[in-house]
C-alpha cells in the first residue's frame, strides 16, 4: 500500500503563475534601480510591459478558459483556476501602478535632465511644434488611417489584439440654417465637458497605425535637446479632421488584450501546418480578456467599450500615462546617448576550443560547453559554416530566435542549400517588435521576407516564396 509523500503538501509549493509575476517584478526592480544607466532602465521597463502582454494572452487566457468550463481542480499549490485569477488580478493592478510610478516619477524626470523630452499631451506643444505636428499628420498619418463610426446602421468593429486605438464620442453638427448653432465641445485632457443631452451621440474609433513610429521627433525649444510626441497624441489633436460632420465630445486611447492561447488537436488535424496557421489567425480575434484605458476616460466611452467587448470591471486597467510601454525599447536606442547605456561587452574566447583545428575534430575529441554571452559566439558561426561545406552533412536543423540584418548564420545556410543540403524556405530579415504579427505566415514580424531558396538558386537572384493557390488546379468557367 503506497503512502502519500510528506513533501506533496500544498504549503510546500508556490503557484506557477504568481511565481512568474514575481519574476517580472524582479525585472521591474531593474527599471527602478537608479544606479543603472538610464537607457538600460527604459529597456527593463519595456520588457516588463512586453512580458505582461504575453502572460495575459497565454497564461491568464488559459485560466479564464478553465473557469469558463467550470474546471475547479486545484493545482499543486492548492489553488483553483478561479483563485489563481483573483490573485493574479490583484497583484497585476498593483504591478501596473508601480510600472507607471517608475515611468512618471523617475524615468521621465531623468530623461528631462538629459535633454530628452517626451510630451504625453499635445496641449503642451508650442505654436511652432503644433504647426509641425499638424503638417506631419496631414503628410504621414492621415493617409494610413481608417476611422470607423458606430451607430444604429454600423456595428461595432473588430478590434485587433494588442493594437492601440483611439475612441471618441461624437455628436452630429447642427445646421445653422435650421436655427441650430455649432457647439464647441472639443474636449482636451483634464478639460472634458459633457453635452447637456447625450442621447444623440455616436461612438467612433481609429487604430493607431503600427507602420509609423510610435514616437515622433518634433522641433525642440532648446538647442541641443530632443523632443518627442507620441503618435496617438498627434491623432487626437487632429481627430476632428477624420469626422468632419461631427463635433468631438471626448477622445481617449484604449488597448485590448485577447485570448491568444493556441488549442491544436494534432491527432485530428489533417495538415498540422495549416491548422497552426488557422489558430494563429484566430489569436487576433479571441475573447477580450484585458482592457487598458487612459485614467479619467469619459464614462460613456468606457461603458461603450465594456458593453461591446463584454469585459469585466476587474479586467479594466486605468493607466496613468501612455498605454503600452514597449515603445521605450526604441527610445532607448537613440543615437548620441552612449553615456546613458552600459558599454558593449566584449566576449571572451571559448575556453575549450583552440581556434585552429577543425571544429568537428575538436568535438569528436571532447565535449565543448559554451557560455553565452560571456564567451564569443564565433564557434557557433564557424560550426554552421563548416557544416555547410562538409560533404558528409546531409541536413542542418536549427531554430533561430532572432538574427541580425547581415547574419553570417543565414549566409551559411544559403551556402548549405547551394551545396545540396536540404533547405526549402528561408525567413530573411531582422525581427522588429513594432511590426510583430501573428498573421504573418511563418514570420515573426511583417517586415521579414520569405525567400524561395531553390527558385533563387535557379534564377541567380532572390525569388520570394509565394503561397500556392489551393484553387489553381480548378478551371474557371467562361460564363
Amino acid at each position: 500500500m503506497s503512502t502519500k509523500s510528506p513533501y506533496s503538501k500544498p504549503e510546500y509549493f508556490y503557484n506557477r503563475e504568481l511565481s512568474w509575476l514575481l519574476f517580472n517584478r524582479r525585472v521591474l526592480e531593474e527599471a527602478k534601480d537608479s544606479s543603472l544607466p538610464l537607457f538600460d532602465r527604459l529597456k527593463f521597463l519595456s520588457i516588463t510591459s512586453s512580458n505582461l502582454d504575453e502572460f495575459f494572452m497565454i497564461r491568464v487566457a488559459s485560466l479564464k478558459d478553465m473557469v469558463q468550463v467550470k474546471y475547479n481542480k486545484k493545482d499543486i499549490s492548492g489553488m483553483t483556476p478561479a483563485e489563481q485569477l483573483a490573485a493574479i488580478n490583484e497583484r497585476t493592478h498593483l504591478f501596473v501602478k508601480d510600472q507607471y510610478d517608475i515611468f512618471n516619477r523617475s524615468l521621465i524626470p531623468a530623461l528631462e535632465k538629459e535633454g530628452v523630452h517626451v510630451l504625453s499631451h499635445y496641449e503642451n506643444l508650442s505654436e511652432k511644434q503644433s504647426k509641425y505636428v499638424d503638417r506631419y499628420f496631414t503628410d504621414e498619418v492621415y493617409p494610413v488611417l481608417t476611422p470607423m463610426a458606430v451607430d444604429s446602421s454600423r456595428p461595432f468593429p473588430l478590434i485587433r489584439n494588442k493594437t492601440l486605438n483611439i475612441g471618441a464620442i461624437l455628436r452630429m453638427k447642427k445646421d445653422k440654417a435650421a436655427g441650430g448653432q455649432f457647439r464647441d465641445l472639443y474636449l482636451s485632457h483634464g478639460n472634458k465637458k459633457k453635452g447637456a443631452d447625450s442621447n444623440d451621440t455616436d461612438f467612433a474609433t481609429v487604430q493607431v497605425p503600427s507602420v509609423l513610429p510610435r514616437f515622433v521627433e518634433i522641433p525642440s525649444e532648446q538647442k541641443g535637446e530632443k523632443t518627442f510626441i507620441l503618435l496617438e497624441q498627434i491623432i487626437e489633436k487632429n481627430i476632428g479632421k477624420l469626422f468632419v460632420n461631427y463635433e468631438i465630445e471626448s477622445v481617449f486611447p484604449y488597448r485590448i488584450m485577447r485570448n491568444a492561447d493556441l488549442s491544436i488537436e494534432e491527432d485530428e488535424a489533417a495538415d498540422l501546418l495549416i491548422e497552426i496557421e488557422r489558430q494563429l489567425k484566430k489569436r487576433q480575434w479571441g475573447q477580450a480578456i484585458r482592457l487598458e484605458v487612459e485614467d479619467g476616460m469619459d464614462k460613456r466611452l468606457l461603458k461603450k467599450l465594456r458593453q461591446e467587448l463584454k469585459i469585466k470591471e476587474e479586467d479594466i486597467f486605468k493607466i496613468n500615462g501612455p498605454l503600452d510601454l514597449t515603445f521605450l525599447m526604441k527610445l532607448s536606442g537613440l543615437e548620441g546617448y552612449d553615456k546613458l547605456r552600459t558599454p558593449k561587452y566584449t566576449p571572451q574566447p571559448a575556453k575549450w576550443l583552440n581556434g585552429e583545428d577543425h571544429l568537428f575534430d575538436q568535438i569528436r575529441d571532447h565535449d565543448v560547453l559554451l557560455h553565452h554571452p560571456y564567451e564569443t559566439f564565433d564557434p557557433v558561426v564557424d560550426f554552421v559554416r563548416q557544416a555547410a561545406k562538409d560533404p558528409n552533412v546531409l541536413a542542418i536543423k536549427q531554430t533561430l530566435y532572432r538574427v541580425s540584418g547581415n547574419s553570417p548564420i543565414i549566409a551559411s545556410l544559403i551556402r548549405a542549400a547551394e551545396n545540396g543540403k536540404q533547405v526549402d524556405v528561408l525567413v530573411d530579415g531582422p525581427f522588429v517588435e513594432a511590426e510583430k504579427s501573428y498573421a504573418a505566415l511563418f514570420r515573426g514580424s511583417a517586415n521579414q521576407r520569405l525567400i524561395d531558396v531553390p527558385k533563387s538558386l535557379a534564377a541567380g537572384a532572390v525569388v520570394l516564396w509565394e503561397r500556392p493557390d489551393p484553387l489553381a488546379h480548378f478551371t474557371r468557367p467562361e460564363s
